[in-house]
This record gives structure tokens, sequence and C-alpha cells, in this order.
């Protein structure tokens, strides 16, 4: 799914409701309706459109799920349309970053900062607020499962490089602040 077509799939307000229950732990179309505040039609016809686009999904036992993955996969492709040698992308970050993850950050302080940078723009929106889990599920998405480098020091290092403020457990982008 393009970036397009995520952003207008959300911009229906009842998707997004709907959406946001289904985050919250919404197991079935009436929960997600009463944690919504809407009808359980209304409900349905947004888990509907949710499903064809692959953002929520029926799990275990048929409970409604967020299908993370999706997301991951969106991010993933995202980095890597912006890397690729054809889309002229820097040759620092095709090094260090391919098919979306990080491999490794590089030992050269100015490479790193160029690196951190890169996932910096393309995990956070300016002017948005995010919770600390939400920032450390945007950054394990770069890190390889068994990596040198994982979510807590990507965090780390954008904090201390001020790309993220940190405010009583929001963060926030520099441009942001």
């Amino acid at each position: 799914m393009a970036t397009d077509e995520l952003i207008r799939l959300f911009t229906d307000e009842k998707r997004a409701r709907v959406f946001a229950a289904v985050a919250l732990g919404a197991a079935t179309p009436a929960e997600a309706a009463e944690t919504a505040g809407l009808t359980v039609r209304e409900a349905a016809t947004a888990l509907r459109r949710l499903r064809e686009q692959g953002v929520v999904t029926d799990g275990d036992g048929g409970a409604l799920g967020v299908a993370y993955d999706a997301f991951r996969e969106r991010v993933r492709a995202r980095a890597a349309q912006e890397a690729a040698p054809d889309a002229g992308g820097d040759p620092t970050l095709r090094t260090f970053v391919r098919d979306g993850r990080l491999v490794r950050l590089p030992r050269q302080w100015t490479r790193k900062k160029l690196v951190l940078r890169h996932i910096a723009e393309q995990s956070f929106e300016p002017g948005v607020e995010y919770p600390e889990r939400a920032v450390d599920d945007r950054l394990r998405a770069w890190c390889e499962e068994d990596g040198e480098v994982d979510h807590v020091t990507l965090r780390r290092y954008l904090v201390d490089l001020h790309h993220l403020h940190r405010s009583a457990g929001v963060y926030r982008t520099a441009r942001a602040a």
C-alpha cells in the first residue's frame, strides 16, 4: 500500500476511531464499535475497509488485531526506495541501510550522524508527539532481531543528537520543539 493510500485510509474519522479501538484491544466488531463510540454497522463498515487494506486482521480465534507487520514493511519499503542507487540515494545510506533495515551503525562519527538523521526523518513526522512505546515500535522496525544495534541505542542517539526531544515521557522531533 502506498503512503498516500494509507493516509487516505485514515482520513475517515470512523475508520481512524475503529483502528484505534482495535489497537487498544477491541477483539470483536461490537467491542470496536463501543470503544469507538459508533454503531455496530458503522464499525463493521470501517473494519471491512481496514481489512481490505491489510491494516487490521482476524487473528487467533477470529479476534481483531493490528497488522503491525504491514506497517513495518511499508517503512522498510519506503526507506529502501529512498536509499536505492537509482533513486539517487546517498552511498553511505546504501551501505548501512538495506531493505529498510539498519545493517549496522558506521564507526565514523559523520557517517553515523547521517544515518541517524535519515532514521529520524523516515520514522517521525514534525509536529507529532510520540509516547515512548510508539518511538520504540518505530525504531524496532529498523533493527535486526539479533543485530548489533537495538531500538534503545537508536533512541538514545536520536535524543543525544537532538533529532528527538523528550519531555515527561513524550518525544517530538527537533523541528517541532
